[in-house]
């Protein structure tokens, strides 16, 4: 069983910065696909960044890339995600989510909410325009 605690959401208005925090505990050598999803009221979960440590690959959603970097301290069990330049379009609920290694082998499987047994529960983000 793996637990994972997201922080650092909040409401900031567009153009500004939040860095999100997802510190896990458990048995968290069974997991080496590690993302971050977000959903806004009305949508469908959506993928928003992957990571596979230890090879250092990661995957983002096209409306992110070059906003959004995702990272790991595998020694603290906390995944990040800074977030730059936000939009209104980026507010939602925040998910971390881990599963298993075979997850990060293509973008398909890595931003697919389909596959990963385990996930937080959740911290807001509200960009205001």
């Amino acid at each position: 069983q793996v637990n994972l605690v997201e922080s650092g959401g909040g409401s900031v208005q567009a153009g500004g910065s939040l860095r999100l925090s997802c510190i896990a505990s458990g048995n968290t050598y069974s997991t080496s696909c590690w993302a971050w999803f977000r959903q806004a009221p009305g949508k469908e979960r959506e993928g928003v960044a992957a990571n596979y440590p230890g090879v250092e690959r990661r995957f983002y959603t096209d409306s992110v890339k070059g906003r959004f970097t995702i990272s790991q301290d595998s020694a603290k069990n906390t995944l990040y995600l800074q977030m730059n330049s936000l939009k209104p379009e980026d507010s939602g609920i925040y998910y971390c989510a881990a599963g298993g290694w075979d997850l990060c082998m293509s973008a398909d499987l890595a931003l697919g909410a389909g596959g990963y047994k385990y996930w937080g529960q959740g911290t807001q983000v509200t960009v205001s325009s």
